[in-house]
């Protein structure tokens, strides 16, 4: 059994007070219907959880009523911190969950086939992520806006979502985790001593943070 957790509960401060940009009308849907249709369709997903902010779920399930979501499974209150959501959303996965896919609701231009690919991957390692290699010069500033050092880019990547575990494996990371904070959940099987797995992800799918975000997703689901 693979089930997908989808984590729509940020608080999206850049889009402004109050905002929440999962419910936020992109082309004819809200941002988070977007995923929610690309996991429905991807045939390697059994069932899906959407974590949400408390004052949403009322609104998500009516989304996922409204488009026709039949594998979700759950909708639950997500956490301050998106670390405090994913667990939410991993405790309630059934126990016949054998593997797990966590996306930010907030990638809309995931595609059914790169959910796929990373589903079948998992089969065979125990973690994986997807990303894209960075081409830009990274500086590093260690306070202020000064340079300290220039980064070798070829060793880089940005990471994004979708990213698939074997639910042994991140139940191990979670547990040894205790009270560190971490930025995704390939961080936490990283601490735990486990390695990950990157894909390359050659199409759009970015996160959308900023109004800009919004009008380029817009211009691409067209």
């Amino acid at each position: 059994m693979t089930t997908a957790i989808i984590v729509a509960a940020g608080k999206s401060e850049r889009m402004g007070a109050g905002t929440d940009k999962a419910f936020l009308s992109l082309v004819n849907k809200p941002v988070v219907a977007w995923s929610l249709l690309a996991f429905e369709r991807c045939p390697d997903i059994d069932r899906i959880v959407l974590v949400v902010r408390k004052d949403q779920q009322v609104a998500a399930k009516a989304v996922c009523q409204m488009f026709g979501i039949s594998k979700l499974q759950s909708i639950v209150a997500g956490g301050a911190k998106r670390q405090e959501s994913v667990q939410a959303g991993f405790k309630a996965c059934d126990i016949d969950t054998r593997f797990v896919v966590i996306h930010d609701g907030a990638r809309p231009c995931v595609t059914s086939d790169l959910i796929s690919e990373v589903v079948k991957s998992v089969k065979r390692t125990p973690a994986v992520t997807v990303g894209r290699r960075i081409t830009d010069t990274v500086k590093r500033v260690e306070k202020g806006t000064m340079v300290t050092a220039t980064e070798d880019r070829d060793k880089l990547w940005a990471v994004q979502t979708p990213q698939a575990f074997q639910m042994k494996t991140l139940r191990a990371a979670f547990k040894a985790l205790g009270e560190r904070e971490v930025t995704d959940e390939c961080q936490a099987v990283e601490l735990s001593g486990e390695s990950v797995k990157i894909l390359e992800s050659r199409q759009p799918n970015f996160k959308i943070t900023t109004v800009e975000d919004l009008q380029i997703a817009g211009a691409i689901l067209k």
